[in-house]
């Protein structure tokens, strides 16, 4: 399965994007395919067995519409650049051109919406045929799009914006030189001519006004992925055949030795070779203070260097950089749907439609009733230009873009909107203990043998410890490899090597059987454990991990490994309560080391003696109980919990395969990201929610008010520069109430 994101151009509202939606996933070889209309892209998952980007884009042709291939971690070219300026620039000289006849036709249109004749506006503007010269441009030349649009729409069969306002200007527009061309009509039946040619204009002119502020505004609620692509170093100094060189940061490659100076940005991902340094890494971990880089070090593109000078051996570039994925994953997940938006969608549907049968109806209406063709026709043309799903279409999206642009601002990387959605509904958080609660970074603090204190044995003891140890990648087993570093024993070969999920590990050294692990492990291998208990019980009051070690079947020594608790853990554990979670621990420590733990940072539920088997069916029992799950963890055995749970959420410091079975990445690893994520996801949520009220409460009261459900009552009609106002506007308001996200900051819960 292969994926794809196009750039759609031609699109007027959500219904085009229905449309675009509809024949993508009519392609045979398309999975899935996702239209945002506020980020204007499709999101594609295909079969490239079955088809390809030329078939799917010539769907997207047939459709009436444009769809580019978006490049990875690309900026705007010269040509695309020059394609949206030009773009713009017409499009405001239409506006203005539509903006300044409208004002004329007004000002002239005055005597006969108020009945005063005022003698500072010129009686030819009162002209019919003047109106009617000034009007055709403003209707066929800055109005074209919309015709354009409509004439796409009724091939496909199918009706959208331009088909509102193309029926709606050219009501308002014939109806004026039906009038223009035969006044005797009107006046035979008593009737005063009237004209709205200034309703025509103006509704064009409201209405480009409305694309264009729309047009910024949705600019700039993809602000965040213009900053972090504008993070990206422009050019990398190298070496290469011993000569220095400065070169496109596109011309970096695998392997080539970067050279760095104080105050420079790191070009590309790579490892310190050379010299020391401290680096500031906020912009793309949310960190504040400095980090220390020396030999070995890993360092990350687009962040700063400080104080030193130093050389790194480029690992990673292009589109495989730390940035570069992160521009990747904000970018699909702006692309996502939230599932609330399915709603908006289901409306959009059948919308136009329903408002073109009203329109037509209200026209009848009044006509049999009043027999009054103007008040007909006039009633017909309002409902025709209020009515808007653009709203409806950019209530979510829009927000969805703003919350997970802000989440990559504050290190959170979200994968999905719908991640995003369920988030604020989590009920229990669970938190895996090392890497996570804790640095992930034990170190042993206590080797207690049978025989005592006597050193020989204790150094041989630690030797085969640390010899079988060696071959483990838990971070136990590394901390008893760097405990025998310190003590300066030398490791020897080990033979039938094996390590057992969740209990130890054992190997044959020296000719000598070795197994390392739990208690509950010892008394399974048959081990006589009760001498070393009480103290291992000890250890473990204390929050330290016990492991056993037996030699040949028989116990010889403990040790006590501690694992020092992030400062954050406390705090973020107390803000997660307060935000009325449940929280629990999850982990593979016994009983009584985990229980400690969990009372030093305030939890009370406690998952212990877990193997990494088991984790997901943990995940599982409490998702049986009803409850909405998220579970938090950074390491490969916490993959399948994360994947299962509600909403995964990865340590960034973690493994790679935690953060890809993750909805949700922490980069800097504080939990205090957690706290954040929620925090935004609940903001997110509250603003989608406001702009879905809003669109829907703007169109089930303008319609119909538009429709003249007042007049019999208080004899007033809406006027139809009003309501294309109040139409070009509706956009607008939803698109700015998106932006307040961008003042969203994390609440102090303390």
């Amino acid at each position: 399965m292969d994926n794809l994101t196009l750039k759609l151009r031609g699109m007027s509202c959500a219904s085009c994007a229905s449309s675009i939606e509809q024949a993508i996933q009519s392609v045979p070889g398309v999975i899935e395919c996702s239209v945002n209309f506020g980020m204007e892209q499709a999101t594609i998952k295909y079969d490239s067995k079955q088809t390809n980007l030329a078939t799917i884009q010539s769907a997207v042709d047939a459709a009436g519409y444009e769809a580019l291939p978006i490049q990875e971690m690309a900026t705007e070219d010269d040509a695309e650049k020059a394609d949206r300026k030009s773009e713009s620039q017409n499009l405001q000289r239409k506006l203005w051109t539509a903006g300044i006849i409208s004002i004329l036709l007004f000002v002239g249109g005055i005597p006969a919406m108020t009945g005063l004749h005022l003698p500072f506006i010129p009686a030819w503007l009162h002209n019919f045929w003047l109106q009617l010269v000034l009007t055709s441009p403003v209707q066929f030349w800055c109005g074209k799009s919309f015709y354009v649009g409509a004439w796409k729409s009724l091939k496909r069969r199918v009706a959208t914006m331009d088909t509102l306002i193309a029926l709606g200007t050219s009501a308002a527009y014939f109806y004026s030189v039906f009038v223009t061309f035969f006044p005797g009509f009107f006046t035979a039946q008593g009737l005063t001519p009237s004209v709205y040619y200034e309703v025509a204009a103006s509704v064009v002119a409201l209405i480009l006004l409305g694309k264009t502020l729309e047009s910024r505004a949705k600019g700039e609620t993809s602000e965040a992925i213009r900053k972090l692509m504008g993070l990206q170093a422009k050019t990398a100094r190298i070496i290469r055949n011993g000569e220095e060189l400065e070169v496109a940061i596109a011309q970096v490659e695998i392997g080539d030795i970067v050279q760095v100076r104080p105050g420079e940005q790191i070009p590309v991902d790579g490892e310190v070779i050379e010299g020391a340094s401290t680096v500031d890494e906020a912009m793309v971990t949310g960190e504040s203070l400095a980090v220390k880089k020396q030999l070995g070090d890993e360092v990350i593109g687009a962040t700063i260097n400080k104080t030193g000078s130093f050389k790194f051996r480029a690992t990673r570039v292009g589109k495989d950089t730390f940035l570069a994925q992160i521009v990747k994953m904000v970018q699909d997940a702006q692309g996502s749907k939230a599932p609330i938006q399915k709603l908006a969608d289901q409306v959009t549907g059948w919308f136009v439609p329903a408002v073109i049968a009203i329109a037509l109806a209200t026209f009848v209406i009044w006509f049999n009733a009043t027999g009054n063709t103007t008040l007909a026709t006039v009633t017909m043309v309002e409902v025709l230009i209020i009515a808007c799903p653009c709203a409806l279409g950019l209530a979510t999206p829009t927000a969805v873009m703003v919350g997970t642009g802000k989440g990559a601002e504050n290190g959170i990387l979200i994968k999905g909107a719908d991640s995003l959605e369920l988030a604020q509904k989590i009920q229990v958080i669970v938190l895996d203990k090392t890497g996570t609660l804790t640095e992930g970074k034990p170190t042993v603090t206590d080797f207690l043998t049978v025989k005592g204190t006597e050193n020989s044995n204790e150094l041989k003891l630690l030797e085969l410890a640390a010899s079988v140890e060696r071959n483990s990648e838990h971070p136990v087993g590394e901390a008893v490899v760097r405990y025998a570093k310190s003590q300066e024993v030398n490791l020897t070969d080990v033979r039938d090597f094996e390590a057992v999920a969740g209990s130890g590990v054992r190997g044959v050294v020296g000719g000598k059987s070795i197994a390392l692990g739990t208690l509950r492990w010892m008394q399974e291998l048959g081990c006589d454990t009760e001498y070393l208990e009480l103290r291992a019980r000890a250890l473990e009051v204390s929050s330290k991990t016990v492991v056993w070690m037996a030699v040949e079947g028989k116990i010889e020594a403990i040790m006590g490994i501690a694992d020092a608790l992030k400062p954050s853990s406390a705090q973020a554990v107390k803000a997660l309560q307060k935000l009325g979670l449940e929280v629990a621990m999850l982990t593979g420590d016994n009983r009584s080391t985990a229980e400690s733990i969990a009372r030093s940072v305030g939890i009370t539920r406690v998952f212990a003696e877990v193997r990494p088997d088991q984790k997901a069916a943990k995940i599982q029992a409490l998702q049986g109980e009803g409850k909405i799950v998220a579970m938090v963890g950074d390491g490969i055995n916490d993959a399948p919990a994360l994947a299962l749970a509600d909403v995964g959420i990865a340590i960034g410091t973690g493994t790679d395969i935690a953060i890809a079975a993750s909805d949700i990445t922490l980069i800097s690893g504080d939990l205090q990201g957690i706290v954040t994520a929620i925090q935004l996801s609940r903001a997110t949520m509250r603003n989608i929610r406001e702009n879905l009220f809003f669109a829907f409460i703007y169109n089930i009261a303008g319609i119909p008010i538009a429709a003249g459900i007042l007049y019999p009552f208080f004899g007033w009609l809406l006027n139809p520069i009003i309501a294309g106002g109040a139409m070009a506007f509706s956009s607008l308001s939803v698109v700015t109430n998106a932006l307040r996200l961008r003042n969203f900051k994390a609440k102090s819960i303390a």
